[in-house]
């Protein structure tokens, strides 16, 4: 048996002495009796960290764990924050949660912390999707907010989204100073448990109809849909928050034909139907696309938990279903706003698009050829929204996305929203089918214009400490290490946005990276082939994006084209060695 590390022990001893509850108490002392040395390593050998975008864990015991405590830590720190931050004002927060096991029980503890430290709450009566989080800040002009969720994590995490005062997550210097509150916090005894009901405001129909009117405003094809109101779509929430709001907002676009998967229609934090409550997996649309296939539906849309991102499904040529990814998706809905902008007239010069490092260049083509500045971000959604709220009433923001099945339209909010994103696609299937196309053609209309490109994400999960070092370790061999060729092409430059540094290596000069610092390595190839490593921020894995393209001549070619790309891709892995 694996001897236990001595700070394991001394910290779990802490919490068995400390001003914890019984139960809590009961559990850690269980684990000890056991000898479970795993469990009590992974719960106890650090603090969970509070990152840039807050917390995200296993629940259970423990200082490395989603708990009342690890919860009340953070968001007295928080709350240290604000009354800093804004001396002498009345400070208000807003708080949701979504369908997760504990997400409520996380939810009131948040509220109590914060009224007891005097601070306004604006609560959720019951769950709701992240970006109306997003929008409610804004809306009520809160200082913060938080959102309880682990997004599409398995059923054993929960998390805890900080938001700040424009509605997105915060960003530096921010994030920083409220880590460092976080901190601070040297003891359970340095957290304020007891709730002051006179602070806290039940929120909640009211906002939903005043979201969902806002996003109906931003309707670019309205006539389209009402010639295609009956376009058949199939919508899962996937067990989470999706339900609140999603049904709603396509009846409000206009359609009357949008059919649910009853299985998965009922909010549960057990996820029953699923392995991973996740629209980039396949096994989570299962039952929408035996529906889908069931009906003849024309679109299939699946929301995660939280409903911040939104997986579909369309027709191929040969009348089967299939799944985009999320650059598809993204490339498609950037080009159809774009598209429709530019049919109304309402193209000025001065609309922007934003997209991160790591999802598909095709939106930069696409975005160049109809004259609108594209902006590239690191990863994460926060950095969209900070530079929403830089360029807000100077610059108009059409839409923006990443990878990972994240987008927005409009500037209503400061996170992605697959609220807004499942309307909007929907009106874009409308408004190609109103066209006699389908989303599937209009995909390949879109690559024979500007480019074959193909992306495939590879993620290797390496779990608790030992992981977490295996990791590390992988990126500091590809830094200390990179690779000469990919896929039969030289690498010819070198993007280390930990060190912000651009290597040409065909020159061996180097230029400096304008973006923040990021744990990021991009490998280009001569032939444009993009390769990007980098290790998750919000789960125990270590990702890696590999993006190629080429030309498709003709529609005939594209089985072709897509094959000789995949193969491409599959020797860029085999040379990662990953």
């Amino acid at each position: 048996m694996q001897e236990l590390d001595a700070n394991v022990l001394s910290k779990a001893q802490a919490w068995l002495n400390g001003n914890y509850d019984a139960e809590t108490k009961a559990e850690v002392q269980r684990l000890i009796d056991t000898k479970a040395t795993t469990e009590l390593t992974d719960s106890f050998y650090r603090d969970l960290e509070f990152g840039t975008g807050g917390l995200r864990g296993i629940m259970g015991v423990g200082s490395n764990r989603m708990n009342k405590y690890t919860i009340g830590a953070a968001t007295q720190g928080l709350a240290n924050f604000l009354k800093k931050t804004y001396p002498g004002e009345k400070v208000s927060v807003a708080i949701a949660h979504d369908s997760r096991n504990n997400s409520d029980v996380f939810a009131n503890i948040t509220a109590d912390v914060f009224s007891a430290n005097g601070i306004q709450v604006y609560f959720f009566h019951a769950l709701r999707p992240t970006p109306e989080l997003s929008y409610a800040v804004r809306r009520l002009k809160c200082k913060s907010g938080v959102m309880l969720t682990a997004s599409h994590n398995p059923k054993e995490y929960n998390g805890y989204k900080a938001y700040g005062a424009d509605g997105g997550q915060f960003v530096s210097p921010y994030d920083k100073a409220v880590m460092d509150e976080v901190a601070a916090i040297a003891s359970v005894d340095d957290i304020k448990f007891e709730r002051d009901p006179k602070n806290i405001e039940i929120i909640g129909e009211e906002i939903d109809h005043e979201y969902i009117a806002k996003i109906t405003e931003l309707s670019v094809s309205p006539d389209a849909i009402e010639r295609q109101k009956n376009l058949s779509i199939v919508y899962s929430p996937i067990h989470g928050t999706g339900i609140t709001l999603v049904p709603q907002a396509l009846y409000s676009f206009g359609f009357r034909n949008t059919t649910i998967v009853q299985e998965q229609e009922t909010p549960d934090g057990n996820f029953p139907t699923v392995v991973y409550p996740n629209p980039e997996e396949k096994e989570a649309l299962t039952l929408a696309l035996k529906k889908a296939a069931e009906i003849d539906a024309d679109l299939v849309l699946a929301t995660d938990p939280d409903a911040d991102r939104v997986g579909i499904a369309v027709k191929n040529a040969d009348n089967e279903f299939i799944l985009l990814n999320g650059n598809q998706t993204g490339s498609l809905l950037i080009n159809y706003l774009l598209t429709a902008w530019e049919q109304k007239g309402k193209l000025t010069g001065n609309e922007y698009i934003v997209k991160t490092i790591v999802t598909s260049n095709l939106i930069e083509a696409i975005a160049k050829a109809k004259n609108v500045t594209c902006y590239n971000t690191l990863t994460g959604f926060k950095y969209i929204g900070q530079l929403m709220t830089e360029f807000e009433g100077k610059q108009t923001f059409i839409g923006g996305g990443e990878e990972s099945y994240g987008y927005l339209v409009g500037e209503l909010v400061r996170d992605k929203d697959a609220v807004v994103s499942a309307a909007f696609i929907a009106e874009m299937t409308a408004f190609y089918k109103d066209k006699g196309s389908s989303l599937f053609e209009a995909m390949i209309d879109m690559y024979l214009q500007y480019g074959f490109y193909k992306e495939k994400l590879i993620s290797i999960t390496k779990k608790g400490k030992t992981g977490a070092e295996e990791i590390k370790a992988m990126m500091e061999k590809f830094r200390t290490n990179p690779p000469a060729t990919l896929g039969g092409s030289k690498v010819v430059t070198v993007k280390d946005y930990e060190r912000r540094i651009e290597t040409d290596l065909s020159s061996n000069t180097t230029s400096p990276i304008e973006l923040p610092v990021s744990d990021v390595l991009q490998f280009i190839t001569a032939d444009g082939s993009i390769i990007s490593a980098r290790p998750s921020g919000t789960e125990p894995k270590i990702k890696f994006y590999c993006s190629v393209n080429g030309k498709l001549a003709s529609k005939e070619d594209y089985k072709q084209v897509d094959a000789e790309l995949d193969a491409k891709i599959d020797n860029i892995i085999k040379d990662l060695g990953v």
